[in-house]
């Protein structure tokens, strides 16, 4: 995959599927990036990747990377950069690509400053009950992304959206990352798209990467399974998610944070022509494009 350096935002913009506010759910779209921010090179690699990944697919893609993992299991663990140096590492990367951000926030008083940065607030999904996070992050008035906790039912999600929703955000999505099955690990129900949409209103994303974490079986950190991406990723398009959510890096075993779950960067292009063709599929029109679909 080639990488394109020195192109200004504006031409980046629409290859990028940069949208108006209220506009970036509308449509079937991908979130990715590195789990953490890193080197500001390593960022770019990957952003500009995922513009050439949008040119080809016609799909919306948003960048996100975290600047502070706030909820690694051991104490020693790598956290990131920290809000101060993350955020602009993160303007960096609209500035030079055009790709809309997100990053996930972990207290109420960052909603603000990550705010002014980024496209998409994301809720974690530890907290996605906290409602001063939640009401912090819709009173930003930005789209925000709520990831479901792995302990709760699809339809518990109703009330976490109306917190951010009746907060004034422009947008709400739910993220399904799986549920926990016993102990160091997870599965995926892939009835939770539609009832999470039935019962929240608001599409649902799938996030590929984390449902196949193994929580604590890595030497007192996650490990993951990540041979197993692309066929839930496959199931979840056909079972309707209106979207996709996934890690992905250049070399996921020299990642700092969640190195055993993360999609190889080279992987990523064949796994989402499988998913436009999947979409094209359940379309029942052979002359189908991703910027036709609704992602509803």
């Amino acid at each position: 995959m080639s990488m394109r350096r020195g192109r200004s935002t504006a031409e980046h913009s629409s290859a990028a599927g940069h949208q108006r506010p209220g506009e970036l759910f509308d449509r079937f779209l991908l979130i990715a990036g590195p789990c953490a921010l890193e080197d500001g090179e390593l960022n770019l690699e990957v952003a500009h990747a995922l513009v050439a990944l949008a040119e080809e697919s016609g799909l919306p893609i948003v960048f996100k990377a975290s600047f502070d993992k706030a909820n690694r299991s051991s104490l020693d663990s790598a956290r990131g950069p920290g809000m101060e140096t993350g955020l602009p590492l993160l303007a960096r990367v609209k500035e030079e690509t055009g790709l809309p951000l997100s990053t996930d926030i972990h207290e109420p008083w960052q909603a603000g400053p990550v705010g002014k940065v980024v496209d998409v607030l994301q809720i974690p999904a530890f907290l996605c009950r906290q409602t001063d996070l939640l009401v912090a992050a819709g009173e930003t008035g930005k789209a925000v992304n709520i990831k479901k906790g792995q302990w709760m039912a699809p339809e518990e999600m109703e009330a976490a959206v109306d917190k951010v929703r009746s907060s004034g955000a422009s947008e709400v999505a739910v993220t399904e990352r799986g549920t926990i099955h016993g102990y160091g690990d997870l599965v995926v129900d892939m009835r939770s798209f539609a009832r999470i949409r039935d019962a929240a209103h608001a599409p649902t994303i799938f996030d590929g990467t984390h449902s196949v974490q193994r929580p604590g079986l890595s030497e007192g950190s996650s490990g993951g399974n990540p041979e197993h991406i692309p066929a839930l990723v496959r199931a979840a398009v056909a079972a309707g998610c209106d979207g996709l959510f996934l890690e992905t890096h250049p070399a996921p075993a020299r990642a700092p944070s969640d190195s055993t779950n993360m999609l190889p960067l080279a992987d990523l292009p064949a796994l989402i022509r499988d998913v436009v063709e999947i979409r094209r599929a359940l379309s029942g029109d052979a002359s189908w494009t991703l910027e036709e679909g609704s992602s509803r």
